[in-house]
């Protein structure tokens, strides 16, 4: 009989958080909650490689826990604001992204969209990635990480938020602006995004 294999997360998910832990609460802060998350191993030895799933959720639900919705958001922007900077100076080829910015934005916005998707079970695991529209752009992830099995007073989903919207600002359009309109972790039955630009 076949055993499930695992869902595996991108490493920047914890790396970034701790980085962001660090620069906003202090580095007590980030000892505590990955020690309540179980993952205090990653601060000393950060992870090189694809990470399981359920450290990923665990870390979030610690940091919502740990700080409150509102501080835990402000962590999760710098981690998805990082993240950003991390794929645009080691995964987007600069020649990839030169020809973004010379294309009209819905366009851009577009291939950008194409080749996230194409890669989107690197940052959501087991949760589904979709997105439709020209602009404004909507995106969904169902069975989300960041809020899987968690209830949240206000959307749960920062760190995509940041994550999208420096990536949409730096390759499509300055002013893009990404919004959380629905999340799991209120209820929804998917976490649901809209980015838009001028």
């Amino acid at each position: 009989m076949s055993q499930a294999v695992a869902a595996l997360i991108g490493p920047n998910a914890v790396i970034q958080v701790a980085k962001a832990l660090d620069a906003v609460e202090g580095r007590s802060a980030s000892t505590r909650i990955f020690g309540e998350a179980g993952i205090a191993h990653y601060l000393e030895r950060p992870p090189e490689t694809m990470i399981a799933e359920s450290d990923v959720v665990e870390l979030h639900h610690r940091l919502r826990a740990g700080l409150g919705e509102r501080h835990s958001a402000s962590v999760s922007w710098v981690a998805g604001h990082h993240t950003a900077n991390y794929l645009l100076a080691n995964r987007i080829p600069a020649l990839v992204q030169h020809l973004l910015r010379t294309l009209p934005a819905p366009l851009a916005g577009r291939i950008l969209l194409q080749a996230i998707s194409r890669h989107a079970w690197t940052f959501t695991g087991s949760g589904r990635f979709t997105y439709n529209g020209l602009k404004p752009v909507h995106f969904t992830i169902e069975d989300c990480p960041l809020c899987r099995n968690a209830t949240t007073q206000s959307p749960g989903c920062t760190f995509y938020v940041a994550t999208f919207e420096r990536l949409f600002r730096e390759l499509v359009s300055a002013d893009a602006h990404v919004t959380e309109t629905e999340c799991a972790g209120m209820g929804a039955a998917a976490c649901r995004f809209r980015i838009d630009w001028a």
